[in-house]
């Protein structure tokens, strides 16, 4: 693998890492009292899960917006599909500082519908760059699909 290649994964990974880090803190500012508080569906996971799932999405996603970054940013194509990147990750982070934060899932509900929209967009476009990019970003895809269906049963329930 280029060196290249291998630095622009290694940035890419570190700032979505940093980009969970950082919309972690929303998360554990109600995640231990207010989103106790809620009534869950039967499928809700338990509180451990997360962390680890979402340090792999977050890796995964890195090494998919490496890949594509590597291709060159010069090229129309590559800008493209990092600015979708760039903008579901701010979706991504959003979501996190509107449900937890603000404690509203009905308006979390709203930003993670625009979110799934945004990732299947992301994936049309790394496609287009890197069919391996754009496959990594699947379980991500995967799991915020996941999400929504829990944002919804939470905002139903309650």
């Amino acid at each position: 693998m280029k060196k290249k290649k291998i630095v622009n994964i290694g940035i890419a990974v570190i700032v979505c890492l940093l980009i969970g880090f950082l919309s972690s803190f929303a998360t554990q500012s109600s995640v231990n009292d207010w989103y106790l508080t809620l009534n869950k569906p039967s499928f809700n996971p338990p509180n451990e899960i997360f962390a680890p799932v979402w340090t792999i999405l977050y890796t995964l996603m890195g090494i998919s917006a490496g890949i594509v970054w590597s291709k060159g940013f010069h090229h129309i194509w590559v800008k493209t599909a990092l600015y979708h990147f760039a903008f579901q990750l701010l979706f991504n982070a959003l979501w996190s500082i509107v449900f937890f934060g603000l404690k509203s899932p009905l308006l979390a509900l709203l930003i993670i519908l625009t979110l799934l929209t945004l990732i299947m967009l992301t994936i049309k476009w790394f496609k287009v760059v890197s069919k391996i990019a754009a496959y990594l970003l699947i379980p991500y895809l995967l799991w915020v699909c996941f999400a929504a269906v829990l944002n919804y049963n939470i905002w139903l329930l309650n």
